[in-house]
């Protein structure tokens, strides 16, 4: 492979929410703007694997960061994820009290919310609240109701804000590791990556999990990540509508709590648990753990049951030991902003990061000479092109779909109804989806009742088939996940099991 070496106003690294928001926003200037990624496609950390909440904005404490930015960032959803064709619902939360102590809490999390501007905020109680959620745990006693709480794919979101930025001129590089940091007299040059060499005039370390790591490279030491596991249960969609709204238990100091919610694509979710954990890789799910998230949804719902869960993970939080978010330029290195511990409500905060990480950016380009100038473009492009999804659309109208590209009149995809059309675009869109996984995330195959089993080969010929590459070199998830090891005739020849002349 021929090694690159190239040349970025702002290079961003990491691929996740928050380096995907950056880069939409970013992309609003006449910069030359890069983002490396050091898996095969964004959105495979942190914001692969979590809860899709968008909170309302009262759990963090109002003088936190993190409290600022959610309640600033969470009324920027409704635009946002209708410009970028991503499905959200402000379907609001619950956080069920069972007695009095309790109760201090809920009314704690109200004034905090309040101070912050958060609006709707009260707390339910009696035949109302058994109104809202008829399933709720008889004991239940009191709520506090956040009206203005949303549910997400924060997959889909963080693709689809990638995509916009690549329609607006960001150069997104997939499987791009970076190895090293440049620095000349303390000022940021570039960085080393597993393709080359890029120059920049800014870095911004949004890098999740590995932005202690990214930073260290620079010489900032004084910041650790610690990583905290969580782990899943997910329903069948027959158990989307048990619940109304997102149900959380009071919390306790380390976590929200093990929740209850319909995912916005109607199915249900539980969890998660919250463990510290050594290893930044770690995404096993164990039978103590998912056994404590059932119990722990089951305090809230007891008529839930394991049957019909049809898949299992976890994910992991970025935990930096402040328990704050760390955003802000590098004391000791020029042109470094670090952009760290962004653990929850860090999807819900997205949006106000982004615009808070630009501000910065332009007060460091009026104060000193980094040889861009932050100019609005005339042609920025708000919105996604539309994007023809089966389920959204009644038969008249998907016929007319049909009969301009048959593509979208094959399902491919039982379960969730996927058409070949649908995939097909997926493999094409800004940033392409070229893996098995990726194509999952972008178009929902894979992800029903049996979990790519009957359309997982059928999605493996289609990846083929539109980039022009073998089978064999198919992945599921990137470099060294292939899923087929050769040819069956080939395999029986070496085993020598076949005539090789027939």
């Amino acid at each position: 492979m021929k090694s690159i070496e190239k040349k970025t106003d702002i290079l961003i690294i990491g691929g996740g929410v928050t380096g995907s928001a950056i880069a939409r926003e970013l992309s609003r200037y006449n910069l030359d703007i890069s983002l490396v990624e050091k898996e095969s496609d964004v959105a495979v950390g942190t914001s692969k694997a979590n809860s899709g909440i968008i909170h309302a904005g009262y759990n963090a404490a109002a003088s936190s960061l993190k409290g600022k930015l959610n309640s600033r960032a969470n009324p920027m959803f409704d635009k946002l994820c209708s410009d970028l064709q991503v499905p959200f619902k402000r379907i609001g939360s619950l956080v069920i009290a069972f007695n009095s102590d309790d109760l201090k809490i809920l009314k704690f999390e109200k004034e905090n919310g309040e101070k912050m501007g958060v609006r709707g905020l009260e707390i339910v109680s009696g035949d109302r609240l058994f109104e809202m959620e008829p399933h709720l745990n008889p004991d239940a006693q009191y709520a506090l109701y956040a009206p203005t709480a949303g549910i997400v794919s924060s997959y889909e979101f963080t693709i689809a804000l990638a995509d916009n930025a690549v329609l607006n001129g960001v150069k997104v590089m997939l499987e791009t590791e970076v190895t090293d940091i440049i620095i000349d007299n303390d000022q940021i040059k570039g960085v080393k990556t597993s393709k080359g060499i890029i120059y920049c005039s800014l870095l911004i370390n949004a890098a999740g999990l590995w932005t202690d790591d990214i930073a260290k490279m620079a010489g900032h030491n004084n910041m650790k990540i610690k990583p905290r596991k969580g782990e899943y249960h997910l329903y069948d969609k027959s158990w989307g509508n048990i619940v109304n709204h997102v149900l959380f238990p009071t919390p306790a100091k380390s976590s929200k709590g093990i929740l209850v919610t319909p995912t916005v694509h109607g199915n249900l979710m539980i969890g998660p648990n919250s463990d510290e954990v050594d290893d930044k890789e770690d995404l096993t799910t164990t039978s103590v753990g998912l056994n404590k998230v059932f119990a722990g949804a089951k305090r809230l719902i007891p008529g839930l049951s394991k049957r019909d869960i049809i898949t299992s993970f976890s994910g992991l939080r970025a935990c930096e030991e402040s328990g704050d978010f760390i955003i802000g330029s590098s004391s000791q290195i020029k042109g470094l902003i670090n952009v760290a511990g962004i653990q929850s409500p860090g999807l819900s905060s997205a949006p106000a990061i982004a615009e808070m990480v630009v501000d910065m950016i332009r007060d460091i380009s009026q104060e000193n000479d980094t040889g861009f100038e932050m100019l609005l473009k005339e042609d920025f492009k708000e919105k996604l092109p539309e994007r023809y999804v089966f389920n959204d659309y009644n038969y008249d109208s998907w016929q007319q779909i049909v009969d301009s590209t048959p593509d979208y009149g094959e399902i491919i995809c039982r379960c969730e109804q996927v058409t070949k059309g649908e995939i097909v675009n997926a493999i094409h869109r800004p940033i392409p989806a070229r893996t098995l996984d990726a194509v999952k995330r972008r178009t929902r195959a894979g992800t029903g009742r049996c979990q790519g089993g009957f359309c997982g080969p059928r999605v493996l010929d289609i990846i083929a088939d539109e980039l022009e590459i073998s089978p064999l070199e198919v992945t599921k998830k990137g470099r060294g996940s292939e899923i087929l090891e050769g040819k069956t005739k080939d395999i029986l020849l070496k085993a020598g099991e076949v005539d090789e002349t027939v």
